[in-house]
């Protein structure tokens, strides 16, 4: 059987209209949370009010209050706004179609209320399979999933800045603690907006190993022993999620790779992240690399027994088998 190729490249007019797209969110302010909506004048208490209804995620109306029918100012803004929100859902409707990967609404509407609580400018970077993701887009490549095998639903990982569980940004999200099934011996944190599913979230602090919990206010955060490591040099980025595109901060794509998979994680997530790689090195030879020797030991100590597992998932992709083989050492022979 021919060994599965991890990814292909976008066509340069669409990783132009990503970058099209991605421009006009940095420059676009505010998001709307949900479907654009439509504009309702209400009357009954002596005034007309503007609301605007929309659909927050699926399934569930909201509405919210834009101003009084005389308010032609706010009005006009609303119209503009939604009008903007229009032509985004549509925008990330085709790049959906030409392959680029595009998250659920419920992880849009948690993204677009981190963006208006200014997370990412206040110092969170978006990691795990979503900042895979998010790079994977920006660096124009298709993600091929085994035939079979659907997406998973995803779980927000945030890399926190030093010192941010003392900060009023940290008290302001939205976190809860919640059990992840009833049969769990431990809770976990998630992010909780009204009339959505909670959406289990770890914030990423600095520890000496993976996964200790660290008292957040309210809630908990999980440590991690390369915090240092993987919040250096951050870059811009964007995530496409539901019909929005939301101006997000990345650790740099190399460093996440090696993150990835030195992290407790599921094959499918190893895979994504192997993806990563495999998009990085293509363009970018020497990143890998560099990554890897400035990379702590408590990284790379979890990575090298996964030689032969990594060799086997990367078949298709000789130059990376090449390089993992470079990284990690030859494996010991077997007695």
């Amino acid at each position: 059987m021919k060994p599965a190729v991890l990814f292909c490249p976008n066509q340069p007019a669409f990783r132009q209209q990503y970058a099209a797209i991605k421009e006009q969110s940095l420059t676009a302010g505010a998001l709307l949370p949900g479907t654009p909506g439509t504009l309702q004048l209400r009357r009954g208490t002596g005034y007309a009010y503007w609301y605007r209804v929309y659909y927050p995620v699926p399934g569930k109306q909201a509405e919210t209050l834009v101003g009084r029918e005389s308010d032609s100012a706010a009005e006009k803004a609303m119209r503009a706004q939604m009008e903007f929100a229009e032509s985004m859902t549509r925008q990330v409707g085709m790049l959906r179609k030409l392959g680029f990967q595009v998250a659920d609404k419920i992880t849009a509407r948690v993204l677009v209320e981190l963006h208006k609580l200014g997370a990412f400018e206040g110092g969170l970077l978006l990691a795990g399979k979503l900042g895979c993701i998010a790079w994977l887009n920006e660096l124009g490549a298709r993600l091929r999933l085994p035939a079979g095998k659907p997406a998973s639903s995803p779980r927000l990982e945030l890399v926190a800045p030093p010192s941010f569980l003392s900060q009023p940004l940290a008290a302001k999200l939205p976190l809860v603690t919640a059990a992840e099934s009833t049969n769990a011996p431990t809770t976990q944190t998630a992010f909780t907006l009204p009339g959505q599913v909670l959406m289990l979230t770890d914030i990423l602090v600095a520890g000496s190993c993976f996964g200790s919990a660290v008292p957040g206010p309210g809630w908990s955060a999980i440590s991690i022993p390369d915090h240092d490591y993987l919040i250096a040099g951050p870059a811009p980025g964007a995530l496409l999620a539901g019909g929005q595109c939301i101006p997000v901060r990345l650790p740099q794509a190399a460093r996440l790779v090696w993150h990835q998979l030195a992290a407790p994680h599921a094959a499918s997530e190893r895979r994504l992240a192997l993806t990563l790689a495999a998009v990085v090195l293509a363009q970018d030879p020497w990143a890998l690399l560099t990554a890897w020797e400035t990379a702590p030991a408590t990284i790379t100590e979890p990575i090298r027994p996964l030689h032969d597992d990594l060799l086997a998932d990367t078949a298709a992709h000789p130059d990376l088998q090449d390089l993992i083989t470079d990284c990690l050492g030859s494996p010991a022979p077997t007695a």
